[in-house]
């Protein structure tokens, strides 16, 4: 039986300065389906979403939603909302100040004589949580939470929503495998409740496991409409990217390092912060990839920050190049010839009002003072060379970079960080949230660069991803480095077993 339309989009069209973000786009949603949009960063998916839930004007088309009658057009979030469309997007868009079960319900709170109702709030926080199998103190400061928590409060509060279109942009980028298993449980119970559910994600795995039909864009275009089991990963992949899939796999082929050398470029011995990470060892050598893997919340991170200084250690001794350093701050880091490319992005990466230009000489400005300013000629030498040599879509090296898609965004800060020259360069999850064909160029740049001696630890939620780039693994668990995997024992299950159990190191 033929599931009813609940949404559809016709001849959608958006340009924005230089680029046409929509080129008369089409695309429908059934109630009880999850249907996935795809493509590759810049493709139009944002801007589709965005168009849809009235962020942002389109120029032609008209948008239809089943219970009302004729075209829609929403001019704001909340004109959407009154649509029944929900989104929870990539970013987790919540006040940490509030508790939660004010974040939950604000806009919409109970009330009692014209007052806030806070214990019935609270009750059907609770309950509201406890129905996803999340068990917490609704009272608490969302700020208490982990990302991945507050993704899943985010998600909680659309539900709750009552919505007949549920857009879930990334929804999974900062979530584990229990609790992406929570969320499809959650997807497919309301999809049985004939909720139609819109799923924009770059895990193929996922769309796999749970989509029933996949929209595919490319460059504002679209590329076509299928049912999901009947179109194989690898012509997904061909259909997002308009050429034959490389296949990743061949990333590591003939990778012979140019430094046959073990010299060790960091030496950390005891480095730790109360609370965040306890005291480690660890070595990298010359022209290695090293991974840091483990669950979400193993320490992955906060073992990267306390090396390069973002949170400062309070125990151990670090040598770069031999030469015993202190690194108190981002900055003598970079001295030290660090460079780092964090997880968050949005927060502590981009500087949204500055020009592209701007983003890619920050880091290079800092290293030599603000008494020897990069004259424009030379800003404008180096923005057009990283341009380039990353492939990065812009309209021009003075667009905003926040005009960017996110995967550009983040090529621009690696582009930032390759100008330092650094010899040691961490990248924490350089390809979440960006699509196939760019993860694939990051992925081949690592490698390139430790074949031409540069040091660098990768971190991933990916194994897959880590396999085909590190030589070596740290193993993370509870905020403790609890084991290393050499070249020789790297393999999924050897990393799933030591993730799960390993010995502790004493």
């Amino acid at each position: 039986m033929a599931k009813e339309i609940v949404l559809t989009m016709r001849n959608i069209s958006k340009t924005f300065p230089g680029v046409q973000a929509l080129d008369h786009v089409d695309f429908t949603l059934r109630g009880g389906e999850i249907h996935a949009l795809m493509g590759e960063n810049g493709a139009g998916k944002s801007t589709l979403i965005k168009v849809l839930t009235g962020v942002e004007e389109f120029e032609t088309g008209e948008i239809t939603i089943a219970g009302t009658k004729g075209s829609i057009i929403n001019h704001s979030p909340q004109e959407a909302q009154a649509h029944g469309i929900s989104t929870v997007y990539q970013e987790v868009n919540l006040c940490p100040n509030l508790s939660v079960a004010e974040n939950l319900f604000i806009g919409r709170e109970p009330r009692h004589a014209g007052l806030i109702d806070w214990k019935t709030m609270n009750k059907k926080a609770k309950e509201l949580l406890e129905s996803l199998d999340i068990h917490i103190d609704v009272t608490r400061a969302l700020e208490n939470y982990s990302i991945a928590l507050q993704q899943m409060f985010a998600i909680a509060r659309a539900v709750d929503m009552s919505a007949k279109v549920l857009i879930l942009d990334e929804p999974t980028s900062s979530l584990d495998d229990n609790e992406v298993e929570k969320l499809f449980k959650l997807m497919n119970r309301l999809k049985g409740e004939g909720v139609g559910i819109i799923f924009v994600t770059h895990f193929l795995e996922q769309v796999y496991a749970v989509c029933d039909r996949i929209t595919v864009l490319r460059n504002g275009g679209l590329v076509g409409e299928y049912e999901t089991e009947k179109l194989p990963r690898v012509q997904l992949v061909a259909k997002m990217m308009g050429k034959d899939f490389d296949d990743l796999s061949a990333i590591k082929k003939g990778e012979e390092a140019k430094f046959k050398s073990r010299d060790v470029v960091i030496d950390a011995k005891g480095v730790g912060r109360q609370g965040t990470i306890k005291p480690y060892d660890l070595q990298v050598h010359k022209g290695e990839v090293i991974g840091l893997t483990g669950l979400l919340g193993s320490g992955r991170s906060e073992l990267a920050r306390s090396l390069y200084g973002a949170d400062k250690p309070d125990s151990g001794e670090l040598k770069v190049n031999g030469k015993a350093v202190s690194v108190n701050t981002p900055l003598d880091a970079m001295m030290a010839g660090m460079a780092y490319l964090p997880e968050n992005r949005k927060e502590e990466g981009v500087v949204a009002d500055l020009s592209v230009r701007d983003n890619i000489i920050l880091a290079l400005q800092a290293k030599r003072g603000m008494f020897h300013l990069i004259g424009r000629k030379e800003q404008e030498e180096l923005a057009d060379k990283y341009i380039k040599l990353l492939q990065i879509k812009t309209a021009t090296m003075e667009t905003p970079i926040k005009s960017l898609s996110g995967g550009n965004q983040q090529k621009v800060i690696l582009g930032r960080w390759l100008l330092t020259d650094p010899d040691f360069l961490i990248l924490d999850e350089p390809t979440r949230g960006i699509d196939v064909g760019t993860k694939t160029e990051i992925q081949k740049l690592v490698v390139k660069l430790a074949q031409e001696g540069k040091s660098v630890m990768f971190i991933s939620s990916e194994i897959e991803e880590m396999l085909r780039t590190c030589s070596r693994m740290a193993v993370l668990r509870d905020g403790q480095k609890v084991g290393e995997l050499g070249e020789d024992e790297l393999g999924q299950n050897s990393i799933m077993k030591a993730i799960a159990g390993g010995e502790r190191d004493e």
